[in-house]
C-alpha cells in the first residue's frame, strides 16, 4: 500500500460554469472528492469519487450538477484530492 497525501482546493465559479467545471475535475482521476457550496458557505451537493464515477453513475450524478447548475447563482467548489507521497531519499 502506498503513503497519498490529501490536498485540498476551492474554486469560485458561477453556476452556469458549475457543470463543466465538475466533468473536468472527475476527468483529472486524482479527485476524491467534490463539494459543491452555495453563497452562504453551505454544502449543497457532495460527490464522492472514491471508487469513481463510472457507466451508469456517471450520468445521474452530471445530471444533478446540471440540474442545481441551473438554480444556483454563485458558487464553491471545494475539491479533496489525493496524490502519491514523496519518496523519502536515503
Amino acid at each position: 500500500m502506498t503513503n497519498r497525501k490529501k490536498t485540498k482546493e476551492e474554486y469560485k465559479i458561477s453556476g452556469e460554469k458549475l457543470l463543466t467545471k465538475v466533468k473536468q475535475l472527475i476527468k483529472e482521476g486524482n479527485v476524491r472528492k467534490i463539494t459543491i457550496k452555495n453563497e452562504k458557505d453551505k454544502a449543497v451537493l457532495i460527490i464522492p469519487l472514491t471508487w469513481g464515477i463510472i457507466g451508469t453513475v456517471y450520468a445521474p450524478v452530471l445530471a444533478a450538477v446540471g440540474a442545481l447548475a441551473a438554480v444556483i447563482g454563485k458558487c464553491t467548489i471545494s475539491i479533496e484530492k489525493t496524490q502519491p507521497a514523496k519518496k523519502k531519499k536515503k
